[in-house]
């Protein structure tokens, strides 16, 4: 009896909270839009999939991603812009739009000792430290000077240069520089990006924000974006920490802006005005997919309509990659040359910086904004939105005990078995077998070729899955910390678009201790039959014992699902409304290579005050929305009345 109660109960609670109208029918989370920006370019239009895969494409195809990389790359494409656009996309020897390799600033240590005569020197009165050391004597020569003496030792820091041992990364292409699209302000790159990312990602989705706005309630919106180690630039955390070291200024900006989730705040004030539910959670290398789940989750449950999902990395600074060397991590140009057996004075190929599953000496760090949007499956079909496929599932797992916080666990079993578990729950076992593959982490460096292709073989060889195709989208774009997720499922969405499997395509061979038994590895780009796709698995792991691992199924699966939810006349009418959103994502894909579309940045816009607030028992009406307050309570069970 108690059980019949608590499952009518469920049913009210959830037709009245979460509009679900019958017993175990979930919302689908529909991919509805998707942009942003890595080495390969811009993510909207599969451009920087076609980037990937270029060699693959058509020559039409081929032309037009060169005229969407020159758009970026502030020039026009032609044939003799060809080779110069290729050289200066996906992964390469560090740029000097970055910092030069070969003079990196830094302080030597410089202990000085005087011997019988004082150090002495003049000196500017404003340079004098607050503080006199008490082994000196300061004299007074003139109004402005002083003469100052050392006895004994003193320390001083002497700036000077030295060479870098990691000369590549994942550079965004030459000549792209998003602070430039919109007034800035001194922002950190990684916001820049963010803003340009999100941006992107709402002209995608070939929808009127207010259209949409108008249709789902305020707080049925959310947002979920971050940066795993947030924004470390001389404009952000960077700037804040060596300012005073270096004998400068800390400004009112440098704290602020260097927060992990502050993506998510500039989405939310410049970029979409929402007022929903908002954050980032924080998994190191797995971040963009911990923030997946929580989108998937509230779409899921009913507590969002709308999810965008985002994460935004800029590593690419002297200091952060000195942090990953010493922990010996990435690839340096004296590990490369050995790989290849080249002399000293041999420049290695920093294009070939990163080779998953092969002989490998560390990973390639990278920048990269990437922004996902989610709509409810009934919301997509109301609107007409392209279903560029849906994503069902994150699951997330930690090492339990470890020896190395940096080193691989064993909780990315836990997540790729329940991944495909949940594909196969959803398209059954002859689809399992036959139409996916998995985005695999891999970084490139030794543990994780050994530990994630053990991982991925054994989880193949369980579910009867053979010859499993095992991707890597790092040796085109390097590592984008937290935001990499989002670079692979960005390349998952082009493959449904173009039927090309990229291959790995810096590797000559595969290493001797990679377990290839039931996966099928390659370094040729391959040709699938669209029709046959049914879904991808997206693998992540984390500093730390972060695992996530997500399921995704094609636009085909996605289709074939909502066809069975929906009447023939419902269909039809996402069809012919489709047509338009598909009108209107050309025009934007198009504006966007001519150059005529700006980012989105509504800075002072539409502020609202206090007295724009109203509230009632009922609900709460903010500039023109409502958020409704009549909520049933969940512990029907234990109410206290």
């Amino acid at each position: 009896m108690v059980n019949a109660q608590w499952q009518t109960y469920t049913v009210l609670w959830c037709v009245k909270r979460h509009g679900m109208t019958t017993m175990g029918r979930q919302r689908l989370p529909v991919i509805v839009g998707f942009g942003g920006v890595n080495a390969a370019g811009r993510s909207s239009g599969h451009h920087a999939y076609s980037r990937m895969t270029y060699s693959a494409q058509s020559a039409a195809q081929r032309t037009r991603t060169l005229q969407s990389l020159a758009t970026l790359m502030g020039g026009r494409a032609g044939a003799t812009r060809e080779q110069y656009i290729l050289d200066h996309t996906l992964v390469r020897r560090i740029e000097d739009e970055h910092f030069d390799v070969n003079a990196v600033s830094w302080n030597q240590r410089l202990p000085i000792l005087s011997d019988e005569k004082p150090i002495n020197f003049d000196l500017d009165r404003k340079f004098l430290p607050d503080s006199i050391p008490p082994h000196w004597v300061v004299t007074p020569t003139s109004v402005t000077h002083v003469n100052v003496q050392i006895a004994g030792q003193q320390e001083l820091l002497l700036p000077t240069r030295r060479e870098f041992d990691v000369k590549s990364a994942g550079q965004l292409p030459r000549g792209f520089e998003p602070g430039k699209l919109y007034p800035s302000r001194n922002h950190p790159r990684g916001l820049q990006m963010t803003v340009f990312a999100a941006s992107d990602a709402l002209g995608c989705l070939g929808l009127d924000w207010e259209d949409i706005t108008g249709r789902v309630a305020v707080d049925q919106i959310s947002v979920y974006a971050g940066s795993a180690m947030g924004q470390l630039d001389a404009s952000g955390a960077g700037g804040m920490l060596k300012s005073r070291y270096n004998g400068q200024r800390v400004t009112s900006k440098h704290c602020p802006l260097s927060f992990a989730e502050m993506p998510a705040d500039f989405i939310n004030a410049y970029v979409l005005g929402s007022f929903g539910s908002t954050g980032a959670s924080l998994g190191a290398c797995a971040s963009f997919l911990y923030n997946l789940r929580h989108g998937i989750d509230d779409i899921r449950s009913g507590r969002a309509r709308v999810a965008f999902i985002g994460a935004a990395e800029a590593p690419i600074t002297p200091e952060i990659m000195e942090g990953y060397s010493a922990m010996g991590a990435l690839a340096t140009e004296k590990g490369l040359r050995q790989l290849d057996g080249l002399a000293a004075d041999q420049a290695p190929d920093f294009r070939r910086a990163c080779r998953p599953f092969a002989p490998n000496c560390g990973f390639t760090i990278a920048e990269s904004a990437q922004m996902l949007v989610l709509f409810d499956d009934a919301l997509a079909l109301e609107l007409g939105a392209t279903i560029f496929g849906a994503a069902t599932d994150v699951f997330v797992n930690a090492d339990g005990h470890k020896k190395s916080i940096s080193g691989p666990g064993v909780g990315n079993y836990i997540t790729m078995a329940r991944a495909v578990a949940a594909a196969r729950a959803i398209v059954g076992d002859a689809a399992l077998r036959q139409g996916g593959f998995v985005q695999a982490h891999g970084t490139g460096t030794p543990q994780n070729r050994v530990t994630e292709s053990e991982i991925l073989s054994r989880t193949a060889q369980v579910f009867g899955i053979e010859d499993w195709p095992v991707l890597a989208a790092k040796c085109y774009l390097g590592h984008s910390i937290g935001a990499a997720a989002g670079d692979q499922i960005a390349t998952t969405l082009g493959i449904w678009e173009h039927g090309i499997l990229p291959g790995i395509v810096t590797i000559d061979s595969i290493a001797s201790d990679v377990r290839q038994d039931h996966l099928a590895i390659s370094n040729q780009h391959r040709e699938v039959d669209l029709a046959q796709q049914a879904y991808a698995i997206i693998n992540s792991k984390g500093f730390g014992g972060n695992n996530a691992s997500a399921t995704l199924l094609s636009p085909v699966t996605a289709r074939r699902m909502l066809r069975m939810r929906y009447s023939e006349r419902e269909w039809q009418g996402w069809e012919r409304a489709n047509e338009a959103v598909r009108a209107r994502q050309q025009a934007y894909d198009d504006g966007m290579i001519a150059g005529t579309v700006d980012p989105i940045y509504k800075f002072d816009h539409g502020v609202l005050h206090d007295s724009d607030i109203g509230m009632s028992l009922q609900a709460l009406t903010i500039g023109g929305f409502e958020v409704r307050l009549d909520s049933v309570s969940p512990y029907h069970d234990m109410k206290i009345d």
